[in-house]
């Protein structure tokens, strides 16, 4: 089990980097367009698109594995002050709340993604690229997602078994 649990952490800790190096594109294309625009006075019709169609797999591939990392916004009023048993009930109701949330998304996005496919949809912009690859990071951000939050809830429960973490 703990090699699943590796895989699937070490995919979204990949997908992660990916992530990271998306941002480096951003920058220059972005640096690109103001020097166009107000050097040359000549604005690209691409470079706003397609920094946002970069931003989007950027915030999403990053998301699982700052799950991993504890690394999401998290209201912890509660939280913070439980320790062993109650604290690991807690954890896991929220990373099956998680998982279902997730697994939910992936599954009702993958027909939108796969529509999108079909059609060969593009952005219907003055560049209008094709965007329907970018409808598939949905899907897999979400299930990756999902598979984080049931490794991060099944990394939790030894916690549940050991009496000298009962907590209060």
């Amino acid at each position: 089990m703990k090699s699943v649990f590796s895989i699937v952490t070490g995919l979204n800790r990949a997908f992660f980097a990916l992530a990271a190096a998306l941002i480096f594109a951003v920058v220059p294309i972005l640096l690109f367009e103001v020097i166009s625009r107000y050097a040359f006075d000549a604005p690209t019709v691409w470079a706003m698109e397609a920094s946002s169609l970069i931003f989007g797999p950027h915030f999403m591939l990053a998301g699982p594995y700052l799950l991993h990392l504890k690394g999401h916004v998290a209201v912890d009023i509660f939280s913070d002050k439980l320790t062993g048993r109650p604290k690991a009930v807690a954890d896991i109701l929220s990373f099956l709340i998680i998982a279902t949330f997730a697994g939910v998304f992936a599954w009702v996005s993958w027909p939108l993604a796969v529509n999108a496919y079909s059609l060969g949809e593009t952005s219907f912009s003055a560049w209008n690229p094709p965007v329907w690859w970018l409808k598939f990071v949905v899907p897999l951000a979400f299930a990756m997602l999902c598979a984080q939050a049931l490794v991060e809830g099944f990394r939790t429960l030894p916690v549940l078994k050991d009496k000298s973490e009962a907590g209060a």
